[in-house]
């Protein structure tokens, strides 16, 4: 099973907040949201997504659905039980981190 904290945080300038309270793990760069996640023994995380990626990955792999609460066409819910292919769940995290990153003012980026 993935450490989706762990691997979330060794990204250069990844910050930990809990803006919903303590249950819920919301992990930034630049201020901007790249992954959502319960707090503690996560059983899935929610991350960012290219549009025309999402429908692909949702009908290849029963372990990611469109994003729970989110914008279904830019967010993807992934389970991270370790029924996906070794390595996809931190290549989708990195993914989404790299789609926010991109996206920030270059003075904002680490």
């Amino acid at each position: 099973m993935t450490d989706v904290h762990a691997v979330c945080l060794a990204l250069p300038g990844a910050s930990l907040t809990f803006p919903f309270g303590e249950e819920t793990a919301v992990f930034k760069v630049g201020g901007k949201v790249f992954a959502i996640t319960a707090a503690e023994s996560p059983t899935h995380v929610t991350l960012k997504a290219e549009p025309e990626e999402v429908t692909g990955l949702v009908d290849t792999y029963e372990s990611v659905a469109r994003g729970y609460h989110m914008n279904k066409k830019h967010w993807i819910t992934v389970q991270v039980d370790g029924a996906l292919p070794a390595g996809l769940v931190e290549e989708l995290v990195e993914d989404s981190y790299d789609l926010v990153v991109d996206n920030l003012p270059a003075r904002d980026r680490p």
